[in-house]
């Protein structure tokens, strides 16, 4: 049986890194090794990038409807508490996106939760 070389896939493996590393400062664009390296840290990093993403908008959309609660005379917590109890179920994205856009409708919905408390 033929003996099978693994030229061609070795090359395909190292381009295949090298043109993810592309862009890197220096030697980590052009050495296989150092760019090996540098591929698997920024993919560790790209990992609890996505992760870190989640919790930032959630506290951006927290830290916003806090501010629209308070100048409808009430505290986050209170607001979501008394969301809860008038059984009004909207998540913070879109609570935020509506004190934003829409003032009288969040000023409603804040008279509400005051209500049900």
């Amino acid at each position: 049986m033929a003996r099978v070389k693994g030229a061609m896939m070795t090359r395909k493996r190292r381009n295949k890194v090298l043109k993810a590393a592309k862009g890197y400062w220096g030697a980590k664009s052009k050495h296989f090794k150092m760019a090996k390296q540098a591929v698997m840290k920024s993919g560790n990093y790209a990992f609890a990038g996505r992760k870190m993403k989640k919790r930032d908008f959630r506290s951006l959309w927290i830290t916003r409807i806090s501010a629209a609660a308070k100048i409808n005379g009430m505290n986050y917590s209170t607001l979501m508490h008394g969301l809860k109890k008038a059984g009004i179920n909207l998540n913070r994205k879109m609570l935020s996106e509506i004190a934003i856009a829409d003032a009288e409708a969040f000023a409603a919905i804040c008279a509400q939760a005051k209500a049900a408390l």
